[in-house]
């Protein structure tokens, strides 16, 4: 078997979309922080080192479980444009699964501690979420995987973390779910809304191709727009501070991406590449100036 450099095995993670699983715990404690939710002491801030830690071990895990099961699949082939370390050979398919289970095993023990340390809740929330990645293939070859995703990283990652820094449900955080659940979907489905040719060739079917590629690239425009729009009618309604919408300079990264989304018309399917990891990209300014914000609010 064929020895890797540590790199190689790091780009097996797809490390470029751990944004759009750290961001919304970053952005849910910045919230707890700001109403004033946050227990004084060392102990809220400990747990959120380790749940970035804990998802970040987890996402490595479905990426890893997802591309296993796309090659084993057909679904990732050379004429496909995908990951090239299993289709080309530059991995086996038992490393990937291996790596897979390891990584698993290592966020599944985080997350247990994580209950230990804050209750029970937290691990009937990591008990769905890991059912849901280990899912997540047969859902997205089902269409499901865009509500599979929005389930995990846009709800399960703001309750979990909520509660275990708090002790309780609080189903307001859940304000933050829309933006950047929204967000975190734009990345599969541009993804599969590129990848339609070959998904259908598979013999699967996502989301995207059920509503086709004209319908998707539009929808993609519109998950540019949506964030933005969430986070003004949650600061009219009360919901988030005023500060929340410094989030709104993120804008310009997302004019880019419905830019080029809007270029479906001229080039068609091509106009899509790439736009997965500036999605990912997108979530990483998106969340990270909402979270500057609500931090901010704190002392205003």
């Amino acid at each position: 078997m064929t020895k890797h450099t540590l790199s190689e095995w790091v780009a097996t993670t797809r490390y470029w979309s751990f944004p759009v699983s750290t961001m919304p715990l970053v952005v849910t404690f910045a919230y707890l922080f700001a109403q004033g939710m946050v227990p004084s002491g060392w102990m809220p801030w400990l747990i959120l080192m380790l749940s970035l830690l804990g998802v970040v071990l987890l996402h490595s895990a479905g990426n890893l479980l997802s591309d296993w099961a796309d090659y084993r699949s057909g679904v990732d082939s050379k004429e496909a444009f995908a990951i090239p370390n299993l289709v080309f050979g530059k991995f086996q398919p038992k490393e990937y699964l291996t790596l897979s289970l390891v990584l698993g095993a290592l966020g599944a023990a985080i997350g247990i501690i994580i209950a230990a340390l804050s209750g029970i809740g937290v691990l009937m929330v990591g008990i769905v979420a890991v059912v849901l990645t280990v899912l997540y293939s047969f859902l997205k070859y089902h269409a499901l995987g865009d509500l599979d995703i929005f389930i995990i990283f846009g709800v399960l990652t703001v309750l979990g973390l909520a509660y275990a820094v708090t002790g309780a449900w609080c189903t307001d955080a859940l304000v933050l779910s829309l933006p950047i659940g929204i967000i975190t979907v734009s990345v599969l489905h541009a993804n599969n809304t590129y990848d339609i040719p070959s998904d259908g060739a598979a013999g699967i079917k996502t989301f995207a191709m059920v509503i086709g590629e004209k319908a998707s690239a539009v929808l993609y425009s519109c998950y540019m727009v949506l964030p933005f729009l969430c986070a003004i009618a949650a600061v009219v309604a009360g919901l988030l501070p005023p500060l929340s919408l410094v989030c709104l300079l993120a804008g310009v990264k997302a004019y880019r991406n419905f830019k080029q989304a809007a270029g479906y018309k001229s080039v068609g399917r091509e106009a899509m590449k790439m736009l997965d990891l500036n999605s990912a990209q997108l979530q990483l300014q998106f969340s990270l100036l909402l979270a500057v914000g609500l931090f901010i609010s704190y002392w205003l």
